[in-house]
């Protein structure tokens, strides 16, 4: 591409800013366990006396070692595991062989004790205190198993990108595919590519990903090769289009004479000129794809728990629009909002500047 390309992409705001707004979930996604308050795995660290707190709650934590756990080191994709039993409580007393506390929520002349052999690594009540009690704040809140919202944010929006990306590679494999053969070769080809198209496009999107999930069974990559198997169609429509109108041209047929292959001709001389509504159908497919995962987990048949997803967020917590506390649920569904918009104007904008009309 040109420099002609950029500087008509980069007129106006929402071509720079959709694309930035990209590169940010894009960064965070993969560095989601560097960025989240909880860097345990799925960020599944409950505390079910401080659910649904609001953004900005703040409380004291109490940190037991768990016995037996092997201490692992941090891993960007997976994070790290669970190594304290971690207990919100109101406030402690330091005693001569621990430390007395009351959990949060508890009545208020409830205490319990924990000793010194609770903490291997302390050898006095004020080495627990200064190793084993923190003060954390919830910056978004906590959800209803009070697990730290932001965090859950967070690492859900691999989900979201990972999905696009995975189903538009597999649309783009397979639509570029059967596309070009059925645009190059016509005939009995074209028809019977035609039918097949005709078949999965005539069958809603949703159901059919419904459908292939449950064949394949629920999961994290059963639900991308679902979405991907269904989103192939309109790429294949495309792609038929542009081979059947590009073949007929002088330079294609130049090299026919010549005695090019027919893999070489599609490959290296008809694809690269169609490339450009390629993208463009990729940018939908992209916003697409987010919006069909988040649809089949909140159904529950997306990803499984605990693995966090924009699209469960909503589910689990689209009660609490009546009770008070919306933003549980609007957090979430606007970051899908946010984020498939970006897609559709980043399309938009990639067709009117690679318009050669404009």
């Amino acid at each position: 591409m040109d420099r002609s390309f950029y500087k008509k992409f980069a007129k106006g705001f929402w071509g720079i800013g959709s694309v930035t707004y990209i590169l940010l979930i894009g960064f965070i996604a993969v560095f989601a366990y560097v960025l989240s308050p909880d860097n345990t795995k799925n960020a599944n660290n409950m505390h079910l006396s401080i659910h649904s707190k609001p953004p900005g709650f703040q409380v004291l934590i109490l940190k037991i070692p768990l016995q037996g756990v092997v201490n692992k080191d941090f891993s960007l994709f997976q994070g790290t595991a669970i190594f304290y039993d971690e207990i919100p409580i109101e406030e402690y007393h330091l005693v001569n062989d621990g430390i007395e506390y009351r959990i949060y929520g508890s009545q208020a002349d409830v205490y319990e004790k924990k000793m010194l052999t609770d903490f291997p690594s302390a050898e006095t009540p004020k080495a627990i205190a200064a190793s084993f009690i923190e003060k954390r704040t919830f910056y978004l809140g906590t959800d209803k198993y009070g697990r730290d919202f932001l965090s859950r944010m967070l690492i859900g929006s691999r989900i979201s990108i990972s999905i696009g990306f995975v189903a538009v590679f597999i649309s783009l494999f397979i639509g570029i595919l059967l596309g070009a053969l059925a645009g190059y070769f016509g005939g009995w080809v074209d028809r019977v590519i035609m039918w097949l198209v005709n078949v999965v496009w005539s069958i809603p999107t949703l159901l059919m990903v419904i459908a292939i999930t449950l064949a394949l069974g629920r999961g994290f990559w059963q639900v991308f090769i679902a979405v991907g198997l269904t989103m192939w169609v309109e790429v294949a429509r495309l792609v038929r289009g542009q081979v059947k109108s590009t073949k007929e041209k002088l330079f294609v047929q130049a090299v026919q004479v010549l005695g090019f292959s027919h893999l070489r001709i599609i490959s290296n001389h008809i694809l690269p000129t169609i490339i450009a509504p390629i993208i463009v159908v990729s940018a939908s497919n992209f916003a697409s794809a987010i919006l069909l995962e988040s649809g089949l987990s909140f159904l529950g048949i997306g990803a499984q728990p605990p693995i966090p997803s924009w699209g469960s967020m909503v589910k689990d917590h689209f009660r609490y629009l009546l009770l008070g506390k919306p933003y549980l649920a609007l957090f979430p569904g606007v970051a899908i909002m946010t984020l498939v918009l970006s897609f559709m104007m980043l399309g938009n904008k990639l067709r009117d500047t690679l318009d050669v009309k404009n």
